[in-house]
């Protein structure tokens, strides 16, 4: 099973995250299968290859909470919606 998780960068006292698609038997600095996106939690940004997410959330992906408020906030779960209206 994939999950959408961050995957911490950055050095002591200043984390920044990468936001990437991995499977769920690897460790949190594991081999990820694509990264889609980063998290700055001290300046508040925020990047997100919505494509990519959308292609993994059609695919079953599972996001953790913290990924999952990131993307309701960029409104990406919006877009998941109306994709899923066009094939139907």
């Amino acid at each position: 099973m994939v999950k959408l998780r961050l995957k911490r960068c950055g050095r002591k006292q200043r984390a920044i995250y990468q936001i990437v698609a991995i499977d769920v038997r690897s460790r949190r600095e594991g081999r990820d299968l694509r990264k889609v996106g980063f998290y700055d939690p001290i300046k508040n940004q925020t990047y997100l290859n919505v494509p990519a997410i959308l292609y993994f959330l059609e695919k079953g992906a599972q996001p953790t909470g913290i990924v999952h408020d990131i993307s309701k906030k960029a409104e990406v779960f919006k877009e998941l919606r109306v994709n899923q209206t066009k094939f139907n």
